[in-house]
């Protein structure tokens, strides 16, 4: 008997969360689109799905806790409670919790193995270039999705051969399965092994998808990137999934962007930011910069008396806004150069400004370490 708790390693009393949590990490893990032809895979795969279909539904988990796997797809069979001797009143109380009894929820009626299914979605993580992101791009991506066979049309039937109704289950792709338990007999609906849940029998399997009816492709798409698309977005490419089964809806792909940082530029949202180092004496007295931005220098004047770690802006430089129209601006903080070595004229100039702004620098220091003073005063 299957344990779901073990598939998605987890404990017993698990929540909720925990639940969903161990679900990403084990679709992830078995995921068919990772592991492409691995029928191992697909069947671990499968496993996760009904694991979590079951343990996620509360009401299905407590069956699942009292019965096992069994009681999940049972309904109780016979009239007037017979067959149940002396379990009426536990099964009374059962039919509280539940709301009706296992009947409501568990049919035993079949399901028509031919009924459309969609196809799963393709995940696709793209990666761009920081100016591929900000000024919009085009891209070729390359995926592997299931189509129908090209050469059964997705019957899995080799060309010109028979194909029959399966007898042991009538052509609905399932049979019943009497158990005997404590509580009496239980009616069990399970896919029959002649057919595998087709509900027909192939004389002689397609050659070429060895019966399954489908196969993988590679397909390419061209996918348009607007301009301002941010990390982490998400385009979504309809009906480029894998495909639908007998007629089913096709899924989609999922394209995950992933952006490449920028050595100058780093952004936030639609605007820019950068460092600008500029001159000792363009701060003091003030002059013309050349402000890099995406597409161009642009000349910008410093204020005279610009300190260190000023933020100034440019408006409109930066990234085109994704949903809208114009675009974000750039923003530059000041880094004062300070040369680590000075010639000698330098040095006498340097010696004569010190000395002429020394009175300044003074009344600055005593203002500065009069406010010190009065904190511990």
């Amino acid at each position: 008997m299957r344990d779901f708790y073990k598939i998605l390693e987890i404990d017993r009393d698990a929540s909720s969360s925990d639940i969903k949590k161990a679900y990403r990490k084990m679709a992830k893990k078995y995921h068919p689109d990772l592991h492409p032809d691995d029928e191992e895979a697909e069947k671990n795969f499968k496993e996760v799905n009904l694991a979590y279909e079951v343990l996620s539904d509360d009401q299905k988990r407590k069956t699942y806790d009292l019965y096992g796997e069994e009681g999940l797809n049972n309904s109780f069979s016979g009239g007037g409670g017979s067959g149940f001797g002396g379990f009426g009143d536990i099964f009374d109380d059962i039919f509280d919790i539940f709301g009706g009894g296992f009947g409501s929820n568990y049919s035993s009626g079949s399901v028509n193995p031919k009924a459309p299914k969609q196809g799963a979605n393709i995940r696709y993580d793209l990666q761009l270039e920081f100016r591929e992101a900000v000024f919009g791009t085009e891209k070729k991506i390359h995926i592997r999705r299931q189509e129908n066979c090209s050469s059964c049309g997705g019957t899995g039937a080799q060309e010109g051969s028979h194909v029959e109704r399966c007898e042991t289950c009538g052509g609905s792709g399932q049979v019943r399965k009497r158990t005997q338990s404590a509580f009496g007999q239980f009616v069990q609906v399970v896919t029959c092994e002649d057919c595998h849940g087709t509900g027909e029998i192939i004389e002689e399997a397609c050659h070429h998808c060895k019966g399954t009816g489908r196969e993988m492709v590679n397909r390419t798409l061209e996918i348009k990137i607007p301009p301002g698309i941010y990390d982490q977005a998400v385009i979504s490419v309809g009906g480029e999934g894998h495909e639908g089964v007998y007629g089913g809806q096709p899924g989609d792909v999922y394209v995950y962007i992933h952006v490449k940082e920028d050595e100058i530029f780093h952004r936030e949202g639609s605007d820019l930011y950068l460092r600008m180092p500029i001159s000792y004496t363009d701060a003091v007295l003030g002059g013309t910069v050349k402000i890099p931005t995406l597409e161009k220098l642009v000349d910008y004047d410093i204020p005279p008396g610009t300190e260190g770690g000023r933020v100034l802006r440019l408006e409109g430089q930066g990234v085109p806004h994704l949903r809208g129209k114009g675009r974000g601006d750039l923003y530059f903080t000041v880094d004062i150069i300070i040369p680590k070595e000075v010639d000698e004229e330098q040095r006498k100039i340097l010696e004569l400004l010190r000395e002429s702004s020394k009175g300044q620098e003074e009344k600055e220091h005593k203002g500065f370490f009069e406010k010190i003073k009065n904190l511990f005063d």
